[in-house]
């Protein structure tokens, strides 16, 4: 007896209206997944998230509220620092896009520094009559500024993962100001020590809690002091030595200085990381 072949061999033209292809030869495997294109897709930057409930009566927000809340502490705090806020930084980096639309609203610039994972706002400048500011800058005293240019030299110089400086080492550093300015030692040494405080206050310097004399320079002073700004406080500060001025006369230039990042919101007090006015009742200070 003759065997007979079985196999399907339709070679009906697909084209033919009616006609029909038989694919039984090609499909997938059964045991074969067939749903990647129903796998979710991997977040984009300024994603618009699903419906949310209101955060309170009267919320109308078009932001997620991630996004809210890292707005929030954008506008309240001089910086977002990934290793010390590490679920804020993440929030500010998945949303940049939408925070960015946002700022711009109030003539504010998102900055990020991925590689030191530092995010600050600072202010737009532009000329409008009506347009207002929305930050305000902080005032700093000479002393803050002659320490913070010598920290980021020192940060940008250092060979070191993690940068470490005394007390005695930064008292080091002014000393070109008291062999021909400051004639009182005791007066220069408090200056020197509240420039300390400060820059503890603007989180430049970490102090050690095992060690009071003893801190870690954070790089968020890098992030905040571009080249252009130490290139422009060394030259303020050589015509201050050169002038023999009394040690708070550092003109310090509010428009190169006071954009990067250190700005503050009016209004806002110092309780814990946010942003205050800086303005000193003893002497007169320079703005930041």
């Amino acid at each position: 007896m003759t065997s007979t072949d079985t196999t399907n061999t339709d070679t009906t033209d697909p084209n033919t209206p009616g006609a029909t292809t038989n694919t039984s030869a090609t499909s997938a495997p059964a045991d074969e997944f067939a749903g990647y294109d129903d796998l979710p897709t991997a977040a984009t930057h300024g994603r618009i998230d699903g419906p949310r409930a209101p955060r309170f009566d009267g919320d109308v927000s078009a932001m997620p509220d991630r996004a809210c809340w890292a707005l929030q502490n954008l506008l309240t705090r001089r910086h977002v620092s990934g290793d010390r806020n590490p679920q804020l930084w993440a929030w500010v980096t998945e949303y940049q896009d939408l925070l960015r639309s946002r700022l711009s609203e109030l003539d504010l610039r998102l900055r990020l520094v991925d590689e030191l994972q530092v995010a600050f706002v600072e202010q737009a400048g532009y000329e409008s009559r009506w347009g207002r500011k929305i930050l305000k800058r902080e005032t700093i005293q000479t002393y803050d500024a002659i320490l913070a240019l010598h920290l980021a030299k020192f940060l940008r110089s250092s060979r070191e993962e993690t940068a470490i400086i005394t007390r005695e080492e930064i008292h080091e550093m002014f000393a070109g100001v008291t062999n021909t300015i400051d004639r009182d030692l005791a007066l220069f040494d408090k200056r020197i020590e509240r420039a300390i405080d400060k820059l503890e206050e603007l989180d430049f310097l970490r102090r050690h809690r095992d060690d009071p004399d003893t801190f870690t320079v954070s790089p968020v002073i890098t992030a905040v002091m571009t080249a252009s700004v130490i290139t422009d406080l060394q030259h303020q500060f050589e015509q201050f030595i050169g002038a023999g001025d009394t040690g708070d006369d550092l003109a310090v230039d509010a428009d190169s200085v006071g954009a990067e990042g250190s700005s503050a919101p009016t209004g806002q007090s110092d309780s814990t990381d946010e942003y205050s006015t800086g303005e000193y009742s003893d002497d007169e200070g320079d703005q930041w």
